[in-house]
This record gives structure tokens, C-alpha cells and sequence, in this order.
């Protein structure tokens, strides 16, 4: 079972890696908040166990972003921040769990094991526009029944038109949605739906992600033209 931990505090992480493998788990580190996001997107994992306070993006940004995307992988945050509002906050932002430090490794780790039983009765999240699927928890596409592999940006983007299925999506709102406090170039979203353009639908001999001229982009279920 992999789980990523993302922590800012080396020798806190480490440790946290020692003694989670000792556990049997397969464990995956990330230092900062970008970083953090992007592995929880593109990977598998079973939980994700983050610092709150993180450079680059911190982990109340982290947590909404995921749970804005669908991304239902249980989140337990630990922090130094032990306050009531800190707690409240990291929960309504998406966190599953709360563990203030310094925190006691076997309540970790049995936390751990209850938020795994927890999400084993939840179906993880799965869109569908015609014959295109998206896994969101698994971060895995199909068209027709076939994978087709995809970029995590990519994903990111395909994600956001199926969410808002027939709407027009503008450039802006991709951009927000797949490059997260990062640089804001239409050309980024332009090249990301012209790659998906070769991938789900010239390699199938279809036609549902459509250019929106003066907005940006829609995505249909485009089987009633076959």
C-alpha cells in the first residue's frame, strides 16, 4: 500500500519513512506543497499524511485543490498549529484527519490503519462522458474501454471539461484548475488540449473536445455522429 508523505521537515520525513516501511508500507516523500499536489495527482496512493505550513503551497491550499479536483485520497495533516480554528480549518478544507506535533507514533499509525478501513467503503469517484472515463482517484482514462495514458496536466485538464460536461470551459479556469498558482500562459492550456486531441479522440477517430472560439473548450459526448 503507498503512501505519500508530504513534510517540509527533512529528518522529520525521513523518519516518518523509516518507520512507515518498517510498517509495510511503500512510502513517497515530497518537501513542498507543489510538489505534494503534483505526486498526490499523478499516483496511487492509499493516504496522503502532510505539514500543514509547507513553502510553495500550504497544506490548507493542498487539501482544497484536491477535493475541488475529486481527488478522495484520505488526508491526515500534521502540524505544529494545535489551535481549535487551525483544526477546524484543515478539516473543512478537506483533511480527513488531525495530528498535532509532537504526535505519538503508534496513534499514527493507528489512525492511519482507521482512515484505510474508512475509505475501503467509499467507491472511488469515476466521470463519464460517452464512451470516456475518468478515474479520479486513480488518475486513469479510458476511451471505449481502452487506457489511454495521459500527462498528469493533461489529466488535470480533461478532468475539469468532464466535470463541466457540454459547458464551455474557459482558458482561465483551466489554467487555475491545472497549474495551480503557477504561471497563468493560455499557450499552456493550448498545447495540453492539442495533445489530448491526438490521444482521446484522433486515436479513436472522434471528435468531443471542442474549441469554444472566444472561451476556451467543451467536452461532449460526440457517439450520436458515429
Amino acid at each position: 500500500m503507498r503512501i505519500l508523505v508530504v513534510e517540509d521537515e527533512v529528518d522529520l520525513a525521513h523518519t516518518l519513512h523509516t518507520g512507515l516501511t518498517a510498517e509495510g508500507y511503500s512510502v513517497d516523500l515530497a518537501h513542498d506543497g507543489r510538489q505534494g499536489l503534483w505526486m498526490a495527482r499523478a499516483g496511487e496512493y492509499a493516504l496522503v499524511v502532510m505539514d500543514l505550513m509547507l513553502p510553495g503551497l500550504n497544506g490548507y491550499k493542498v487539501c482544497a485543490q484536491l477535493r475541488r479536483e475529486g481527488n478522495a485520497t484520505p488526508i491526515l495533516v500534521l502540524t505544529a498549529k494545535d489551535g481549535e480554528w487551525d483544526q477546524a480549518e484543515a478539516l473543512d478544507t478537506g483533511a480527513d484527519d488531525y495530528l498535532a506535533k509532537p504526535f505519538s507514533y503508534v496513534v499514527l499509525v493507528a489512525r492511519l490503519r482507521a482512515l484505510v478501513r474508512r475509505a475501503a467503503t467509499v467507491a472511488p469517484p469515476v466521470l463519464a462522458v460517452g464512451d470516456l472515463s475518468l478515474d479520479v482517484a486513480g488518475r486513469v482514462c479510458r476511451r471505449a474501454g481502452a487506457r489511454v495514458d495521459l500527462t498528469p496536466r493533461e489529466f488535470a485538464v480533461l478532468e475539469l471539461l468532464a466535470r463541466r460536461a457540454g459547458q464551455a470551459v474557459s482558458k482561465s479556469d483551466l489554467l487555475y484548475h491545472a497549474w495551480p498558482d503557477e504561471a497563468q500562459d493560455p499557450n499552456l492550456v493550448e498545447a495540453r488540449v492539442s495533445a489530448l486531441r491526438k490521444k482521446v479522440d484522433a486515436a479513436f477517430h472522434r471528435q468531443s473536445l471542442q474549441t469554444v472560439r472566444g472561451t476556451g473548450y467543451r467536452l461532449v459526448d460526440d457517439r450520436e455522429r458515429d
